[in-house]
């Protein structure tokens, strides 16, 4: 559909009936820069709108499709061609929405995970849980940009966006327990023994030793295995 071509159609019948663009504006129930954009190809006019344009322009719906008068002998023709063409400008129309949500699902839930770590401390439920709603956010905003692509291809982009967005909340957590002594949100186990606690995170052991109430440290070792007694131990 050559958008261009019909919107100099439309320009050119319009100026023929010495209709100004605020008039046919006001007839459709629409804003002359609408009617600018149609006539200067930048958009097309709604489908609800194609046969009451076509009313006051003189002409079919299969002409302002085509951009031009049709001849009789060629009018099946180029409503068949119409046809196909309307169907593909709706395609495509409907893709270019489905890529902007997917791009706005995308950042939406970065920004969801990214928030979450400043917002809410370490330490509460919320954090996690918010961070692996954005992660999920994001996930499926990228499963919508990644649709097109071949069936095993798009699963395997999806599973590892995943690790990459996975991989990079731990890092997150990692900085965040390194440089601000906070307590990390993604522990497999916690326990508290008198003034120590210990964190059991998937690739490293944090330990909060509190000797004294106003004194708090905390060190972060590889990832062993450590009992009761060895946890109390550390700290002393």
């Amino acid at each position: 559909m050559n958008q261009d071509k019909i919107g100099k159609f439309i320009s050119k019948l319009r100026k023929d009936k010495n209709i100004t663009q605020e008039q046919l504006a006001e007839k459709l129930g629409v804003t002359s820069k609408s009617i600018s954009r149609w006539e200067n190809g930048r958009t097309m006019p709604d489908v609800s709108l194609f046969e009451p344009l076509c009313t006051e322009l003189g002409i079919t719906i299969n002409e302002l499709l085509s951009g031009e008068k049709i001849n009789k002998k060629d009018y099946q023709d180029k409503f068949e061609e119409n046809i196909l063409n309307t169907i593909n400008y709706s395609n495509e129309k409907l893709e270019k929405s489905r890529n902007i949500i997917g791009i706005f699902l995308l950042i939406f839930g970065f920004l969801v995970t990214l928030t979450s770590l400043v917002i809410f401390p370490s330490e509460s439920s919320f954090s996690s849980i918010y961070s692996v709603l954005g992660s999920i956010i994001s996930l499926i905003g990228f499963a919508k940009l990644t649709r097109k692509i071949n069936y095993s291809r798009r699963i395997f982009l999806n599973y590892g966006f995943l690790i990459l967005f996975s991989t990079f909340l731990f890092i997150l957590d990692f900085i965040n327990v390194k440089l601000n002594n906070e307590a990390p949100m993604f522990s497999k186990e916690t326990i508290t023994i008198d003034t120590t606690i210990y964190y059991d995170t998937p690739f490293y052991d944090v330990f909060r030793c509190n000797t004294n109430l106003k004194n708090e440290y905390w060190v972060i070792e590889s990832n062993k295995t450590y009992n009761e007694e060895s946890i109390i131990k550390y700290c002393k």
